[in-house]
């Protein structure tokens, strides 16, 4: 099969990444992954060293996001493609899986549209519009490039950043990137892993979802959260055939929720 697999940046700051990379060692066995990152946090922590004060926008949607000037995407650049790359690099490395760090620049792998405006909602819930900065929207992804990877048996490991119709470097959101690159690829499955265990409702975990039930439950989830579900709904419209929202910490953390023995399974119907 072929997984993507979206690590959330928060997992590699514990010790149980440590667990989750030995996983992955045998279920890349029997199986082909295509890694993209996230690291928000240390983005954050190294811009406020810098100096650089972070800013975060909410959408209508209730979507929140980082506001990316351009100050901002060249620190969002050095820590992503630079740090947290590299970090998983390392990782899978020791684990002796053979991989390759890869920003949406190089190779032109992720093409983007830069969003030349932003609606936000501000502090007294009134909308605004706003500059977009640079962010952006994938409109084109190389998969030529990625199957040139895996046919070498190389671990794509991607930082979600893309190259604009201006050659900018954009922000993309790294759960939409991942969902894109399960469409594009025709992969079997999207994970999602993240540092809770799944789609929680009511302080309990949703085991298995449908899309036709998620409408009437999006009220009810938090905005890191609805990011996910969102990107769920992209791919499996797109042809996935499920995706898995699970917790990257405990024993074969991986393993356990394509058993689906953790987490949470979507579905469409």
């Amino acid at each position: 099969m072929l997984l993507i697999v979206k690590l959330g940046g928060s997992i590699l700051k514990t010790g149980a990444s440590s667990e989750l990379f030995a996983d992955l060692k045998e279920i890349m066995k029997s199986n082909k992954i295509i890694f993209v990152h996230g690291g928000g946090s240390d983005v954050t922590d190294i811009a406020s060293k810098l100096g650089k004060e972070q800013n975060f926008v909410i959408s209508p949607q209730g979507f929140r996001s980082r506001y990316t000037d351009k100050e901002t995407i060249e620190i969002f650049t050095m820590v992503m493609a630079g740090k947290m790359n590299k970090k998983i690099i390392l990782a899978l490395e020791k684990q002796g899986i053979k991989s390759i760090g890869l920003s949406g620049l190089d190779g032109s792998l992720l093409k983007a549209v830069r969003k030349k405006r932003l609606i936000i909602v501000d502090k007294r819930g009134r909308k605004k519009v706003i500059d977009g900065g640079y962010t952006g929207k994938i409109i084109e992804i190389n998969k030529d490039l990625l199957w040139a990877i895996l046919k070498k048996n190389y671990t794509p490991v991607i930082t979600p950043i893309a190259i604009s119709e201006e050659y900018e470097p954009l922000n993309v959101d790294g759960d939409r990137t991942a969902a894109e690159i399960a469409c594009n690829l025709g992969a079997d499955k999207l994970i999602l892993i993240t540092d809770v265990e799944g789609l929680i409702l009511n302080k309990k975990i949703i085991s298995k979802i449908k899309t036709s039930e998620i409408d009437s439950i999006l009220p009810e989830i938090g905005q890191g959260m609805s990011t996910k579900i969102h990107s769920s709904i992209k791919a499996l419209n797109g042809g996935v055939k499920e995706v898995i929202i699970t917790s990257g910490a405990g024993k074969k953390p991986l393993s356990s929720a394509l058993n689906h023995k953790r987490g949470t399974v979507i579905i469409n119907g």
